[in-house]
């Protein structure tokens, strides 16, 4: 069989802002699956059909690697990186955190944070979005979850960072994690010896299958827990703050009646989803005559599958008309994103109390928004001006 062979990499670098999703779309129009030459080498799955299928298929499709970069790590982190029947029951003991009441509860202090960082930029008339503000609002209270100081913020960011978007050499890569192991280490061992009103605190006294859990899975839940938490909402505010400047018809109307913007996030995060998972292989297969083999590595782009023509007509397109779709962005079967209702309501807060006070804004005349290509996509900078 002569399975395609593609250039493709995912980690290529900072580009033009908008250039990412047009290539994985290009992509799948020329290939249901592909194997990229980029590295070790990895497969591609394009479809909507596909994605969706192997995202529910642990038994083949395996979480136990979940990055291309990396298919033999030597780390699990908890839950995401765990198959059934393991991973159920770590998902049982988090879902009570993560629960639509447990985001509403939470309600209140977001939206007097959001307000406050809103405020606070209202009468600059100008700001790079990204940094002054996507990065800032839901990380705060995302550390104020799960038990770390919010003045160590620029830090965190910066380990963050190098952790999911390094260079092409993995430079700084292994010292973020360093830093962010010994830091979750001693957070673990101080809550276990005085516990606050935290997530990590409450995980001092789990039980997994009948045992207490130890300090090295306490260790791995934290890091899931902070990468995914610093990361995913700040870069999918960036493509939904990134189209509304450029689309003044999208954006007068949510302005115009806030109770669309709960319908309009569902078609933002559609179009502009931004993870790229992959699971490694358990066995051998063939698809779309790819000879796929056991511990071969396969990615599976969100934003093919929620951008395919197959499965919503017109699907590159932004239309806020649009009847409600089955989107991907959040992941499919058992290890779709658990933050899925808390994520929800950040972006509505933010763009209900953005819109309320900023209506009209625009790209800063002569900048060029930047995005970077990785595990997560999403804008580095996004100059506005109102």
């Amino acid at each position: 069989m002569n399975a395609p062979h593609v250039p493709f990499d995912p980690f290529a670098g900072q580009g033009p802002a908008g250039r990412t999703h047009p290539h994985l779309d290009e992509l799948r129009e020329q290939h249901p699956a592909f194997r990229s030459t980029v590295g070790h080498g990895f497969w591609v799955l394009t479809r909507y059909d596909d994605i969706l299928a192997a995202l529910q298929d642990p038994e083949t499709f395996s979480s136990r690697a979940i990055a291309v970069i990396d298919p033999n790590p030597g780390y699990q982190w908890i839950p995401v990186m765990l198959d059934p029947p393991l991973h159920t029951t770590w998902r049982r003991l988090l879902r009570p955190f993560f629960t639509p009441t447990a985001a509403a509860v939470l309600r209140d202090r977001i939206t007097r944070h959001c307000v406050a960082l809103i405020d606070d930029l209202t009468p600059r008339n100008e700001c790079d979005f990204v940094a002054d503000f996507a990065r800032l609002y839901p990380t705060t209270m995302f550390l104020e979850l799960i038990g770390l100081p919010a003045e160590r913020l620029l830090e965190f960011l910066a380990w963050e960072y190098a952790i999911l978007h390094p260079p092409p050499s993995g430079a700084g890569r292994g010292e973020a994690m360093a830093a962010l192991t010994a830091c979750f280490t001693e957070l673990i061992e101080d809550r276990r010896a005085r516990p606050q009103e935290d997530l990590i605190s409450a995980a001092t006294s789990f039980a997994v299958d009948g045992r207490p859990v130890t300090d090295d899975e306490l260790l791995q839940l934290c890091i899931l827990l902070f990468l995914a938490g610093l990361d995913t909402v700040t870069a999918q505010l960036s493509y939904v703050f990134w189209h509304l400047a450029r689309h003044d018809a999208d954006r007068a109307r949510i302005t115009g009646d806030p109770d669309d913007i709960p319908d309009a996030i569902e078609e933002l995060l559609r179009v502009y989803s931004i993870v790229l998972p992959a699971r490694k292989l358990t066995r051998d297969v063939v698809l779309h005559g790819c000879p796929m083999k056991a511990g071969d590595m396969v990615m599976l782009p969100l934003a093919m599958a929620t951008r395919d023509p197959r499965a919503v007509p017109a699907a590159s397109a932004v239309e806020l008309d649009r009847p409600p779709t089955r989107h991907l962005a959040f992941g499919a079967g058992p290890h779709r994103c658990l933050g899925a209702h808390l994520a929800r309501l950040e972006l509505q807060i933010a763009l209900r109390e953005w819109h309320a006070r900023i209506p009209d804004y625009r790209i800063t005349p002569g900048a060029q928004p930047r995005e970077h290509a990785s595990l997560v996509l999403g804008l580095d900078t996004l100059p506005l001006s109102w």
